[in-house]
């Protein structure tokens, strides 16, 4: 299965339809906008996908990452930061290495952030790997369109030669053979049970919740927790909820 390619707030039609035409190159069959900030249908973005246009007639717009996410396992996002922020970064062949070792069952994801800003650390969160294209120059950042073609062809390179033994990601303590990430929309929403626990309870407050939920995002996208350790997280959260309801017994109980 490929993986699906969604771009995050496009802003210039001649990118859209680009990307379009290098879906259509390298067999990616799903590309799904975020917001787009421009006509993803237009003449311009019609002129640059020329047989990617069908693929791009049936593009699927989101409102959000998350909601562009949610169905998918595996997530790798590119990045043109020079420090390895809020994960670490990784070289291409390593993190479409990780992609390509996906569970079938699950659809993976390509995220490619804004032309003139990238991705939030919020959105870069919602990723399981970060890439970053190398440049001999300190100036690393490169066109939306010229950034997917370079990640579309070492995806494709690393797809016909198969996983080497370096690159076959090693297997996480204690899990199942072929278990990986569960599904995004899976964790977010054990993300939103766990937020609105902890805020009930005082151990976060209003102001500095989302940084702390942030770090906690962190924490278990580096530990690429699977759809079991999840509903054990969720179980627990649940189970806190309701004994932080539970009235406590006065004394005339005893």
């Amino acid at each position: 299965m490929s993986p699906t390619l969604v771009l995050v707030e496009p802003a210039g039609p001649l990118n859209v339809g680009s990307v379009a035409r290098l879906c259509r190159n390298y067999g990616i069959e799903d590309l799904r906008l975020v917001a787009p900030r421009c006509d993803p249908l237009g003449e311009e973005a019609r002129l640059m996908a020329v047989k990617g246009l069908p693929l791009l007639e049936r593009a699927t717009i989101f409102p959000t990452l998350a909601a562009a996410l949610a169905d998918c396992g595996r997530v790798v996002a590119a990045t043109g930061r020079p420090e390895g922020e809020p994960l670490p970064l990784e070289e291409p062949d390593e993190a479409l290495a990780w992609l390509l070792a996906g569970d079938r069952a699950l659809p993976s994801a390509l995220v490619f952030g804004r032309e003139d800003r990238g991705l939030s650390n919020d959105e870069l969160l919602q990723a399981g790997r970060l890439l970053q294209i190398p440049t001999p120059t300190p100036h690393g950042s490169l066109n939306l369109s010229h950034a997917v073609a370079v990640v579309l062809h070492d995806l494709h390179r690393l797809g016909r030669r198969g996983p080497t033994p370096a690159q076959a990601p090693a297997p996480a303590p204690q899990a199942s053979v072929g278990e990986g990430p569960c599904p995004r929309g899976v964790l977010e929403a054990m993300l939103d049970d766990a937020r609105e626990l902890l805020l009930e309870v005082g151990f976060l407050l209003p102001h500095t919740a989302a940084a702390r939920m942030a770090k906690l995002r962190a924490l278990l996208q580096r530990g690429q927790v699977s759809g079991p350790e999840v509903a054990l997280l969720r179980g627990m959260v649940c189970q806190l909820r309701w004994a932080s309801r539970r009235p406590f017994p006065s004394s005339q109980d005893h």
